[in-house]
């Protein structure tokens, strides 16, 4: 057993399949599958077994992956003892973000961090289904990602932590008669044209919960996955749709209510690998993200006072 085998049983938990994880490693898939022969070898017990024509792991194959992390944990920090990468203060860290959060987080994090000594920071959108998130962790050292209340937890082969649990609110146009009203209910703009986000992103279920609740299903006529294009087309009369409240910019033709009925809030979390905040660079940057998220919550309960109170 060696730290590449455990690594390909790491991948192989994560991504699915033998092809995906040569892809990710840079290697053949019969490397992969040379390499998880050969750590089957050491074992009493099989790792990996037959779903289809796909390899998938065992209980014990599962069992051991949750061991390789602490393995690669382990081993980066041995690494970054020897190179004092650990403890510098100013060193590369990658952040990605899904679009309204980096427009929102990123000019605060350079901001903050803006001082000599202090982390550089390599910024990038990252505008993906929610189950893709867990694998931008391979490519950058800390990734902002969303998820709904009641989704799935984010899988064991990352760490998440929440930053925010930000309401969702019903975007109308400002000159649309619901405008008026200070709270929508589902009942309230079930008849309307929508514009929603593509398939396999978080918002449409909570979309898909506001047709239940008002028993009847959505005029979707619009998918627009980007929000300041989502408010530009509610700004022209091109429908309503879910906006976040504190990471959408504030658009003058467009007013935000809140919905009553249906649970809207999202999550923001950061997820990370567990061994990339054995770096002093990172742990630095993820204080900064909490600093952040604080001063948007505070920022904008400052401008919409009792804001908390409002949503599911």
């Amino acid at each position: 057993m060696d730290a590449r085998q455990l690594r390909i049983l790491r991948e192989l938990r994560e991504l699915g399949s033998v092809t995906a994880v040569a892809e990710a490693l840079l290697v053949t898939p019969s490397a992969v599958s040379q390499q998880l022969r050969l750590l089957q070898r050491t074992m009493p017990v099989p790792l990996t077994e037959r779903a289809g024509r796909r390899v998938v792991l065992t209980e014990a194959g599962q069992a051991l992956a949750d061991a390789a992390i602490e393995v690669e944990t382990a081993l980066a920090r041995a690494r970054n003892a020897v190179t004092d990468y650990v403890d510098q203060p100013d060193g590369v860290v990658s952040v990605a973000a899904f679009h309204s959060a980096a427009a929102t987080f990123f000019p605060l994090l350079l901001h903050g961090l803006a001082l000599p000594g202090r982390p550089r920071l390599a910024l990038a959108d990252e505008d993906v289904a929610q189950n893709h998130f867990p694998r931008l962790t391979r490519d950058y050292d800390l990734v902002l990602a969303h998820r709904l209340d009641h989704a799935p937890a984010w899988p064991r082969t990352v760490t998440a932590t929440t930053m925010l649990r930000e309401p969702l609110d019903v975007a109308v146009p400002a000159d649309h008669p619901l405008a008026a009203r200070r709270r929508l209910s589902p009942q309230d703009v079930a008849d309307q044209p929508w514009i929603t986000v593509h398939d396999g992103f978080p918002l449409l279920a909570t979309i898909e919960a506001i047709a239940t609740a008002a028993n009847r299903r959505l005029n979707i006529v619009h998918r627009v996955n980007e929000i300041s294009v989502v408010a530009e087309v509610v700004a022209a009369g091109g429908g309503l749709a879910l906006m976040p409240r504190w990471t959408a910019r504030p658009h003058p033709a467009v007013v935000l209510r809140p919905l009553s009925g249906v649970h809207t809030h999202r999550h923001i979390d950061v997820l990370h690998r567990p061994e990339r905040i054995a770096r002093n660079a990172v742990r630095t940057v993820l204080s900064e993200l909490h600093r952040a998220a604080t001063a948007i919550q505070t920022r904008d309960n400052e401008v919409q006072p009792g804001a908390d109170d409002h949503g599911g």
